[in-house]
C-alpha cells in the first residue's frame, strides 16, 4: 500500500453509466484477491449510482476467487429507487465470469426508536499490542514468502486481544475474540468512504473465529478456507479513524462450514456501528487415495 491511502487504492473507473473498473494493489502479492477490497469496491460502485442516501445493508456471495492481476469490472443494476429506499445489485466479473455478487439497501435518513446491546467488558485499545508487532517478533520464524506481508505496512491496525493467533502453531481456543481496529491513514468527511473502508475491514479475522477451537490455520498442511458469504448493517453513522472493537463469536462449525457473527462497537462511546454475518468453507482436503 506504499505511496497510496486504502481510499485511494479502492477508487473506481466508470466505463459506462452503471459500469466500473477496478484494481488490485501490486504490493498485495496474494494468490486471490482479498475478499474485504471486493465487497468494498462493489459498495463503492453502489453508491456512484445512488444520491442522499446511505447504505444501512449488504449481503454478498463469493463464487468464485478473484485474480489479483487482471482489473475488476462491476456492473450495477438499480433494482428500485423508492421514497425511503434504494436497492442495488453489483455484479463483479473477471476473464468473463462473475465472481462475485452484492445486494445492497439504501436509506434516506430518518429518526426512530433505539436500543442497542452495550459493549462487553474488556482491555482498552491502548493495553493490547499491535498485531504487526507480534508478526515481527515471529518473524525469524517466518517462511520466506510471508516476508513481504510482514515487513509491509497494513492498511488496518488491528490489536488482538489476548494475542494474535500464531498460525505456525495454533493453538486450540474458544470460538469467540476481540480485535481493536481503525483504517491507518485518514479517510476525510465522506460518510460514504468510511462506510466502504469499513466493510473492507470487516472481512478481516472474523472467518478465523471459527477456526479457532480445531487447532489449525491456513498454513496447516491440507487445510483449506475460503469466506463464502458476507452480510453487514450499518447501524450509526462512524469515522472509522477511530478505534473500534470488532466482537466475533462462532455459533457453530458443521457440514465444512464455519458460521461467524461480528459486533462493531466504537471506543469513544461505545455505540455498536454496525454489525455482520458471515459463512466460510473450512475443511481438511482428502487425500486421493492411489489407483
Amino acid at each position: 500500500m506504499t505511496g497510496q491511502t486504502l481510499a485511494e487504492t479502492l477508487k473506481l473507473e466508470r466505463l459506462e453509466v452503471n459500469l466500473f473498473r477496478g484494481t488490485t494493489p501490486d504490493k498485495e502479492q496474494r494468490q486471490r484477491i482479498y475478499g474485504g477490497q471486493v465487497i468494498a469496491q462493489s459498495l463503492l460502485a453502489a453508491y456512484e449510482t445512488v444520491e442522499d442516501r446511505v447504505c444501512h445493508s449488504l449481503h454478498c456471495y463469493f463464487i468464485r476467487p478473484g485474480d489479483p492481476t487482471v482489473p475488476i469490472i462491476f456492473e450495477v443494476d438499480r433494482s428500485r429507487d423508492g421514497g425511503s429506499f434504494t436497492t442495488r445489485r453489483v455484479i463483479a466479473v473477471q476473464h468473463g465470469q462473475q465472481i462475485f455478487n452484492l445486494a445492497a439497501s439504501f436509506q434516506v435518513a430518518e429518526d426512530g426508536y433505539e436500543h442497542q446491546s452495550e459493549q462487553p467488558d474488556g482491555p482498552d485499545w491502548a493495553e493490547v499490542e499491535d498485531d504487526s508487532e507480534v508478526r515481527r517478533r515471529l518473524r525469524a520464524e517466518a517462511p520466506p514468502e510471508d516476508l513481504d506481508w510482514i515487513d509491509r505496512e497494513q492498511p488496518i491496525e488491528m490489536r488482538t486481544v489476548g494475542g494474535r493467533f500464531d498460525v505456525a502453531a495454533p493453538e486450540r481456543r474458544e470460538p469467540r475474540q476481540q480485535v481493536w481496529f481503525r483504517a491507518r491513514h485518514p479517510i476525510g468527511d465522506d460518510q460514504h468512504m468510511h462506510q466502504v473502508i469499513l466493510a473492507y475491514a470487516s472481512d478481516m479475522s472474523l472467518l478465523g473465529t471459527a477456526i479457532r477451537p480445531h487447532g489449525v490455520s491456513w498454513r496447516t498442511p491440507g487445510f483449506q478456507s475460503a469466506s463464502l458469504d458476507h452480510a453487514m448493517w450499518f447501524h450509526r453513522e462512524t469515522d472509522f479513524n477511530e478505534w473500534h472493537l470488532y466482537v466475533q463469536e462462532s455459533p457453530s462449525a458443521s457440514g465444512g462450514r464455519g458460521f461467524n457473527l461480528g459486533y462493531i462497537y466504537r471506543a469513544s462511546d461505545g455505540a455498536l456501528v454496525a454489525s455482520c454475518a458471515q459463512e466460510g468453507l473450512m475443511r481438511m482436503r482428502k487425500k486421493k487415495s492411489l489407483p
